[in-house]
Formats: C-alpha cells, structure tokens, sequence
C-alpha cells in the first residue's frame, strides 16, 4: 500500500523539484534543437572544416555516456577557471548531448528533401544559407517530426541526470526525501509518477502534430 503521506508532507520539495525540472528541459529543449539544427547544416556544408566538425561533434557526444558530458561541465570547467553550479552544468549537459542525436535527425530530413529544391532555390539567387532557411530546413523539419519529439521525450526523462550533481531537479529532492522518510519505494513512486505528468502530455502532443503534418502534407 502506499504511503500517501510521503507526498503530502513533502509536497514543498516535489514541487520545487518539479518546477526545477521543467525549467531545465525547456532551456536544453530549445537549445538543443537550435544547436542541433545548426550541426546538422554543418555535416552537409559544402565547406570542409564545417563538415568535420559537425561530424566530429556528432560522433563525440552521441558515442560517450551522458553522465560523462555532465560532467565535463561540472567538473572540467572548474580546472580551467570556470566553475558552474549543478543546475546549470546538468542542463548545458543535457542539451549539448541531445543536440547531437537532433542533428543526425535532421541531417536525415535535409538529405530527404530532393536535390533539385536545393538545386532551383540556389539558381534563382539564394545563398547556400538562405536555401537552408528559406527551402530545405522547413521541409526536413516536417519530415523528421517522430524522431525529434521522441529525442524530446529521452531529454525529459534524462533530466534526473541534474539529480548526480546536485542540480536541484526532481529526482534530487526525491533523493533527500528518501533520506528523511527511509520510504524508498513510496518517494520514488511518487517521482516516477511527477515525470509520467510531464511526458505523457508531450507524447500526446507529439503525436497530435504529426498526424496534422501528415494531413497537411
């Protein structure tokens, strides 16, 4: 059975926990598509040094634990002078990791975008970067919906990586929690409970979307 008590007397901390967890997903949301976006231009840039480091960065952060970027940010940073705090090293890990997995989606929705788009948005006087923006980006975005929104979700739900380094999210307020109750199962009941608020809504939504980009396109 379980103890509601543990959620009643510890609404303050899940809350605080929870408010502290979306603030974190949204910012690595928005960054990670937009510096995704970014790499995945880059890996098929006609320019050379672009290219590799868009390859370079994808094949690094998607090829290395999530928990080792996180701290590259916490701990890395203050051996060179720069020291941040568990929210934000937690989030700028968040987001940089899930950029990378972004870009090679929407790497694959530019490559589905047929050739000669590109080819006639370039010979009416478009710039390579105006083609993008204007042109294919659009378009590959539509394409690679699923994927993306399921990248989404994973960002979500690895959120509870803030909670390793100290960052103030849910799953660290439920770890103090537990560390007053001693009611292992019932507090992160009630955590795994406080993420499924957050995810199922998105997934709902995710798949409300591209059914509508489905009857559009």
């Amino acid at each position: 059975m379980i103890d509601i008590t543990v959620l009643t007397d510890h609404w303050d901390s899940y809350m605080i926990g929870l408010r502290n967890t979306l603030f974190a997903s949204l910012m690595a949301l928005a960054g990670s598509f937009v510096l995704g976006t970014i790499i995945a231009v880059f890996r098929i840039s006609p320019i050379a040094a672009l290219q590799v480091f868009g390859t370079a960065y994808v094949e690094l952060f998607r090829n290395i634990p999530l928990l080792l970027v996180v701290y590259m940010f916490f701990l890395g940073l203050p051996a060179i002078g720069i020291a941040l705090d568990g929210f934000v090293s937690g989030t700028l890990g968040l987001m940089v990791y899930t950029s990378a997995f972004i870009a090679e989606a929407i790497r694959a929705g530019i490559m589905a975008v047929p050739q000669g788009q590109t080819e006639a948005a370039r010979s009416s006087g478009l710039t390579y970067m105006g083609t993008m923006r204007y042109v294919v980006l659009p378009q590959a975005v539509k394409i690679v919906v699923p994927p993306i929104t399921n990248q989404f979700l994973n960002l979500v739900k690895n959120s509870s990586i803030l909670g390793v380094v100290a960052g103030l999210d849910l799953m660290y307020y439920g770890d103090l929690v537990n560390a007053e109750t001693y009611n292992t199962v019932d507090t992160y009941v009630f955590v795994a409970l406080f993420y499924l608020i957050m995810t199922l809504p998105l997934a709902y939504a995710s798949r409300l979307l591209e059914r509508r980009l489905a009857r559009s396109g």
